[in-house]
Order: structure tokens, then sequence, then C-alpha cells
């Protein structure tokens, strides 16, 4: 005989057996890095400013450098207390740290305004000037009453300022390979080729690009070396802002 199915809720009914649950997992904070000591700290810091310090060096040793006009030679094209960003792209670059100069590829063209190192007959101050150029290597160059012959034709100097002098008198005399003739615009006010000479090509170390900051200031102030002076004048500008020359601001040559 078969036997009795067994009845719903009996106690007898086979149920299936528990599962194990696993205790919750314990919470853990997340682990943080570990700080820096201050001497990594210092190190990364003095690494940086190493960084800028080398590409300061190298911009102004071979791409940019800032100057001021101390003298009116070259007005009316440039004036006392003009601030210049000079270009060293192709001309000249300076070994860091030492007073070694390579000269490069380019090469300037007549009637371009040049900064140049002043050669020995000029200062023996290791100055840098700023004039035109006006004759290149083997021109011959002349002065007469003030007026400019470059190989027996007149040259046209619509930048100059003044008129010109009877008594400024120069040559014929012809200009060495690898050197340049060098005017001040302002020819009745300038220390130029007609005193001492010609200009190395070697001596060039760029041109100028752009005035940032012009400013009303004595000529004293952008001597070499008068800190005081030129401190002065910045703070002068300031205080008194039509000193500024705003007018002459981002010209460009």
């Amino acid at each position: 005989m078969s036997a009795d199915p067994l009845p719903p809720g009996d106690p007898t009914t086979a149920t299936p057996a528990a599962l194990p649950v696993a205790p919750p997992a314990a919470h853990t904070e997340p682990s943080r890095p570990a700080k820096p000591s201050l001497a990594k700290l210092l190190g990364r810091e003095l690494l940086s400013w190493l960084w800028i310090a080398l590409a300061f060096m190298l911009i102004t040793g071979t791409l940019v450098q800032a100057r001021v006009i101390p003298s009116g030679s070259m007005e009316k094209t440039l004036l006392v207390g003009d601030h210049l960003l000079m270009s060293r792209i192709g001309y000249d670059a300076t070994i860091p740290f030492t007073s070694y100069h390579l000269r490069l590829w380019r090469e300037p063209h007549r009637q371009q305004v040049i900064v140049f190192r002043a050669p020995p007959a000029a200062s023996g101050d290791n100055e840098d000037f700023i004039k035109r150029l006006i004759g290149m290597p083997g021109d011959t160059v002349e002065v007469k009453h003030g007026v400019v012959f470059i190989n027996g034709k007149q040259l046209l100097e619509p930048y100059r300022n003044g008129i010109e002098a009877v008594d400024d008198n120069y040559g014929p005399m012809t200009v060495p390979p690898r050197s340049y003739f060098v005017l001040g615009d302002n020819r009745n006010d300038s220390y130029d080729s007609r005193d001492w000479g010609f200009v190395p090509e070697s001596n060039i170390i760029g041109t100028p690009v752009v005035i940032y900051m012009s400013l009303q200031a004595p000529e004293d102030a952008w001597q070499p070396g008068q800190v005081r002076e030129r401190f002065l004048a910045y703070i002068n500008a300031i205080v008194h802002p039509h000193l500024v020359r705003w007018h002459r601001l981002f010209t460009i040559f």
C-alpha cells in the first residue's frame, strides 16, 4: 500500500538547510600618501627656480634683452628714457656666466638701427651703443657739409634730426671687410664712426623691436650704475603719470 501524503504545514515536512551568512566587512579608512618631507619640498622648489633661471638666461642670452636710451644721439627716432626690447635672434648669443659671445648668422642692412658693443676706441667700459648703420663692408663713405654720400651718391635720410652742419666733413673712407660705419640720427650731437671708426661685425648684438616704456627724466637717471636715480625716476613717473610718454608706447621698429 502507498503511504498517505503529508499534509501542508506538517512539522515533518523537509526544509532546505540555511546557508551560512558572512559577517559584515570591517570599515577601513583609505590609505593616504605620506606627506613629503620638508627637505623634498625645498628641493622641488629650488629645482623649479633653477629651471626658471636657466630659461631666463637662455632668453636674455639668445632671444630678447631690455635696453634704455641714456643719451640724445638718436633723437628723434629714440628719446632719452625710451625703454626698448631688443631682438638678439640670429645676431649674437652669450654663454651664461661668461663674457664670451658667439656671432650668429644674420647680417644687418643699411639704415637699420643696431645695438652693438662699443669698440675699444669708442669706450673702455664695455658699453653698448645704439646707432644707425650707414656704410656696409666695401662701401666708400663720405660726409660733405653734413650730407652723407655712399659710393659717390647722396644718401636720403628722412629720419635725421636737425639740419646739416657745414663743418661736418668726413672721408672719403672705405669700410673694411666684416665692418660697418654707423651714425646717430641726431647727427650734431652724436659720438659715432666719424669719431672712433668702424664697428666690427662680431660686435653687433641685435636690433630694437619695440618701445615698451618711455619716461621723461634727467639723462643722469639712465646712465650705467645710477641705480638710485633710476629708481627715483620710476617712482616719480608713478606719482606723476604725465611724465610717461604714452604716445610712444608700443612703437615698433
